[in-house]
């Protein structure tokens, strides 16, 4: 996870686009771990089945970034750049959707994407998603828009 967070080009589109070192990642790792035990759900490792290399991650945060948006949970995902174009996010996503409809109850699922990463945003229509709103972030100034999904827009998407 530490080669993924140092390319400047995974990071592009991650708050301010800053590269994190192998310290940072690992503090994130391991507050990513105790959201599992705090929330009930977190960030999934994403594996090639072929092989067992680490691709990235997907999963669930909660968006304390941007208050305007809670109560949320957002999906995200971050994957090695030798892995895009592959699907690999959108299936991904779509299992860790799936999980937090169908396991875990949530009513709504958020997804955030800087204005501009329009492969992100492709990945949130893929979902589901809908646009919901278009904000600044809070901390960076750069314009976001929110996607979200509905768990009763799931069940009438899933049941096509």
């Amino acid at each position: 996870m530490a080669a993924v967070n140092a390319d400047p080009e995974v990071m592009r589109w991650i708050r301010d686009g800053s590269v994190r070192d192998a310290q940072q990642t690992r503090d994130a790792v391991q507050a990513w771990e105790s959201e599992w035990e705090s929330q009930g759900f977190g960030l999934f490792a994403v594996e090639i089945r072929s092989t067992g290399e680490l691709a990235g991650f997907t999963g669930f945060s909660v968006p304390d970034y941007l208050p305007e948006v809670l109560p949320a949970v957002e999906v995200g995902w971050r994957l090695g750049r030798s892995h895009w174009g592959q699907g690999l996010a959108t299936e991904a996503a779509a299992a860790a959707v799936r999980f937090g409809f169908e396991e875990r109850g949530l009513e709504r699922i958020v997804s955030i994407a800087q204005v501009g990463n329009n492969a992100s945003e492709r990945i949130m229509t893929k979902l589901g998603m809908r646009l919901a709103r278009e904000t600044v972030h809070p901390t960076g100034g750069r314009r976001v828009r929110v996607f979200e999904l509905s768990s009763d827009q799931y069940v009438t998407t899933t049941r096509r």
